[in-house]
């Protein structure tokens, strides 16, 4: 159990202490996990920026995800849903999550920092599925990094096993076996919003080197 989301950050932190020196590029997965990326920038000695993803959800459910789609507009979808969706519906709720996070990009400002070459670290406060995280490190392979690593709070077992086969190291605080949901693993888990995301990419930019 952590006691926030800076408190699994600094777990993360000392778990990937072999990074520091390497100056890496952490990648949060907005929202939540933009204060564990700077946690670990500042500790790694590495830049911060997000990778924008979005999950697409379901008709007439759209808390459940069918899958996820990246800013280059690759869609990821469910093994058990693929081919059981309207292509209508998917291209549709594919150009709304597109729009959202066009908006988002412009909101956080400035042009996204390249991956290409960099050590990245992709940062989530916490994994069900993986299928959102997936789509964001196929997104960040499609760039070309050196080394590509992803640093959780929380992931279950198959999770884990699943975000192995896209990356070249996954790290994960804790790894139960009795996963319901992230939240369950964290004293407090409130919404992080666009303000405090904005503050701390901008925080983030002004103290990496020009």
């Amino acid at each position: 159990m952590f006691q926030d989301r800076q408190d699994a950050a600094r777990q993360l932190a000392s778990r990937l202490a072999h990074l520091r020196g390497q100056h890496p590029l952490i990648l949060a997965v907005p929202r939540g996990a933009v204060p564990m990326g700077a946690i670990l920038a500042e500790a790694l000695d590495g830049d911060l920026d997000v990778v924008l993803v979005r999950k697409l959800g379901a008709p007439g459910n759209p808390e459940y995800a069918i899958g996820a789609v990246d800013e280059a507009g690759h869609v990821t979808l469910n093994p058990d849903v693929a081919g059981r969706i309207d292509p209508a519906y998917l291209a549709a709720e594919t150009a709304h999550q597109l729009a959202v996070m066009t908006e988002r990009r412009a909101q956080y400002g400035a042009p996204r920092i390249d991956p290409a070459g960099r050590v990245v670290v992709v940062v989530d406060d916490g994994v069900a599925t993986g299928s959102t995280l997936i789509a964001a490190l196929q997104a960040v392979r499609a760039r070309k990094p050196a080394r590509l690593v992803v640093a959780v709070g929380v992931a279950p077992p198959d999770a884990v096993r699943r975000l192995k086969a896209y990356a070249d190291e996954v790290v994960s605080v804790l790894v139960p076996d009795d996963f319901y949901a992230v939240g369950q693993f964290y004293r407090d888990f409130g919404q992080v919003e666009d303000d405090e995301v904005t503050a701390l990419l901008g925080a983030g930019r002004k103290r990496s080197p020009a």
